[in-house]
């Protein structure tokens, strides 16, 4: 039997979340590109949560967008409820979230996968990669990757490889003592690839996520539950989306809660479930917990809220939110029944827990590339992470930089400063993540700068540059930063008079009334008081669009907040110029305590600011590594 051979520019492995961006950003930077998927069924599957979105994740999407991804798109076509998070917050944490028709998404996403030039797609297990030994004298990589081989035996010739399996490596779903080697959904899991990728000196991991049931919406009670709105103004996701289109009449969502029985039911079954009988090997997710360990963990709480959403408009299924469980059938239909509303529940899914494998991702450059292996790229739960939203940006990243080394071009990194994604990837490759990690507000420094209100103007110029956007769409940008700037100069400009017009004014909105003339910007800066409150005050005002006047109001009101982050992103960035030459030998700095030494050794971190954030190195050993730079520049310079 002859062998076949195919010769492409890059191989995207997976077609989740991640993988769908990593091939897209390849594609539509000319690039032939192949993605393979063990089933085309399972193209941007949602096999948890019905949903995009949500506290922090919201951001991804906004950036992810910004940049020139795809996800933001697709769920404003497809969204069924659409909310605002955090709204009685400032705006640093207001996150969008999004219900979606879970089959719909997958078809739109398939489609846009399916039509895009340079692009094609594979139902095929890949089970081996090729990688070809580097003379190390010359590089500082050990291997390049050449290709891979599938299942059925064919030879994919590459000149660079994204990795976006999730959890399809050598999954096994636990539903109690009962155990299917699947992936999620019961689809093929991928068993052969894990021993190619440690045969490559790959530091592999296994983590576990799970899921809760999916109910039959015809045997809820509704009436005993609380009806959950979506918004009546809908914000769309994408910065290229009318927000016209996105008014749609929406579906509810409803919340009810467990009770001491749900628990004592729970409580009286530990033994039974596979995570409290030391079956699961995998650590799982601190922040998506199983409703077991909530019962366990959260001892003293006497209640639990559960999520009753829709998964879809042509579906009957009601995915049951807050309660992912890994029960057997029987345990979790009684406890199930003991939540208010759910007492005739009949279960479509059982709740399972999933095991898979991934990596290590310290083994990672921040450009998603593997630091011993040119040409290989990973993304998404591979990583080590969680979620769709933190799969979706690292594997646009991968993508990108992917294309970008094959081009010669300078690979793209953000940095801490510049976007959460960038949080998100410093996390991945300089922290030692021992669970599933989960992106969140508060693990970024300057969150009041990286509002997912502002993505469009922190990125679109990158996304244009790296070429994912259109030069339309990078001048609707300049446009609305230009309009932006000239309408805070002109509120700071006008002044307001003490006269009696002006003292009605505010009196009527609460406000203190003024003694000497003030400006309209130092008035809208009041607590009391908006952009939109104190317009009799501003009769010829420019009649700006609603995301104009949002940036606008942002600026005026948190600028003594927004400048004090500024001048710490000032210090970040002199920390982050200070780069560490690839080939240091850290051995030989002396004073270097040798916990840092070998924490260094191992991360090979590209600043001093990468450096400082790797656990086990101290404020103590950087000062050593600064002085040991700077003696290293004064010897470069005397030469």
């Amino acid at each position: 039997m002859s062998e076949i051979r195919e010769k492409v520019d890059v191989c995207v492995v997976g077609a989740g979340h991640a993988g769908c961006e990593a091939a897209l950003a390849c594609a539509r930077l000319g690039l032939e590109t192949v993605i393979f998927t063990v089933s085309v069924d399972s193209i941007a599957l949602m096999p948890c949560n019905p949903n995009i979105g949500g506290s922090s994740k919201g951001h991804l999407v906004r950036e992810v967008d910004a940049l020139g991804g795809e996800m933001g798109k697709i769920i404003d076509q497809t969204f069924i409820q659409s909310k605002m998070l955090n709204i009685s917050k400032g705006p640093a944490v207001h996150s969008l979230r999004a219900q979606a028709d879970k089959a719909n998404y997958s078809r739109a996403m398939r489609k846009v996968l399916e039509n895009q030039p340079h692009l094609s797609i594979k139902q095929s297990e890949v089970v081996e990669l090729f990688a070809q030994d580097l003379d190390k004298t010359d590089c500082l990589y050990q291997k390049r990757i050449t290709g891979l081989r599938t299942h059925t035996g064919i030879i994919y010739e590459a000149k660079a490889v994204v990795l976006c399996t999730g959890t399809y490596l050598r999954a096994r779903c636990l539903c109690g003592e009962t155990i299917t080697y699947t992936g999620p959904n019961g689809l093929q899991a991928a068993n052969a690839l894990t021993n190619s990728l440690a045969s490559l000196g790959i530091e592999m991991r296994r983590f576990k996520t799970g899921t809760p049931a999916r109910m039959d919406k015809r045997s809820l009670d509704f009436s005993k539950m609380e009806e959950q709105f979506g918004d009546q103004q809908v914000v769309p996701f994408s910065f290229s989306t009318d927000p016209k289109d996105v008014q749609i009449d929406q579906v509810s969502c409803w919340l009810t809660y467990t009770n001491e029985k749900t628990h004592e039911i729970i409580r009286a079954n530990l033994d039974r479930s596979p995570i409290y009988a030391g079956i699961i090997e995998g650590t799982g997710p601190r922040y998506c917990p199983s409703i077991e360990d909530k019962v366990v963990k959260f001892s003293d709480k006497p209640r639990h809220q559960v999520f009753i959403e829709p998964e879809g408009l042509y579906t009957n299924e009601m995915y049951v939110g807050g309660m992912s469980s890994s029960l057997p059938e029987d345990v979790q239909l009684a406890m199930y029944r003991t939540v208010p509303g759910l007492e005739h529940c009949h279960i479509v899914k059982n709740a399972y827990a999933i095991e898979y494998d991934c990596i290590n991702p310290n083994q990672l450059y921040a450009t998603l590339e593997f630091k011993s292996i040119q040409g290989l790229f990973s993304g998404g739960q591979f990583n080590g992470s969680s979620g769709y939203e933190e799969a979706a940006a690292q594997g646009l990243i991968a993508g990108i930089n992917a294309a970008r080394s094959i081009q010669k071009k300078e690979p793209i990194v953000l940095d801490r400063s510049q976007a959460y994604i960038g949080v998100l990837i410093d996390d991945l490759v300089t922290k030692e993540n021992t669970e599933p990690y989960r992106m969140m507000t508060s693990r970024a420094e300057y969150r009041l700068l990286l509002r997912q209100d502002n993505a469009d103007l922190r990125l679109r110029q990158i996304g244009y540059e790296v070429g994912l956007l259109t030069a339309q769409q990078y001048h609707q940008t300049c446009e609305k930063e230009k309009q932006i700037i000239t309408e805070i100069e002109r509120l700071q400009q006008i002044k307001i008079g003490a006269n009696r017009h002006a003292k009605t004014i505010l009196e009527n909105m609460g406000s203190t009334s003024l003694k000497t003339a003030a400006s309209l910007a130092e008035l809208i800066s009041r607590p009391e008081l908006s952009y939109e409150k104190v317009a009799s005050l501003d009769p010829n005002r420019p009649k700006l669009s609603h995301d104009v006047i949002e940036q606008v109001e942002i600026h005026i009101k948190y600028e003594g907040y927004i400048q004090r982050q500024l001048k710490q992103v000032e210090q970040y960035k002199k920390m982050e110029k200070k780069k560490i030459p690839a080939d240091l030998d850290y051995d030989g700095i002396a004073n270097l305590r040798l916990e840092a030494r070998q924490k260094l050794k191992q991360f090979r971190p590209v600043s001093v600011g990468q450096a400082s954030r790797i656990g086990g190195v101290s404020p103590a050993d950087i000062s050593v590594l600064l002085i040991e730079l700077a003696a290293k520049e004064h010897h470069v310079s005397e030469k």
